[in-house]
């Protein structure tokens, strides 16, 4: 699509979390989900679960080859943590 300024960072993640507040958070925190990664296509709203995000973002990126993709630890606040601890949400 010419003409469009394409997405920051920030406005991916902006809108992967207005997602995952509105429409997706009810479906995925269900305890055998906690701790596992869940990957949103912004643009669609379609999303799916798996233990590292990988190959639901394989799985997400074959339906939409040019989507806007972003991932979210389902029950944290953080997706990883290097030396710290993730604190649950």
């Amino acid at each position: 699509m010419q003409g469009l300024m394409p997405l920051d960072g920030e406005e991916i993640a902006r809108r992967a979390e207005s997602l995952y507040i509105d429409r997706i958070r009810q479906a995925v925190e269900r305890e055998e989900n906690i701790g596992k990664m869940v990957i949103i296509d912004i643009e669609t709203g379609e999303y799916a679960v798996d233990q590292t995000g990988l190959e639901a973002a394989k799985h997400l990126r074959e339906k939409n080859p040019d989507g806007h993709f972003f991932g979210i630890r389902i029950g944290y606040k953080v997706a990883a943590s290097i030396g710290g601890v993730m604190e649950r949400d």
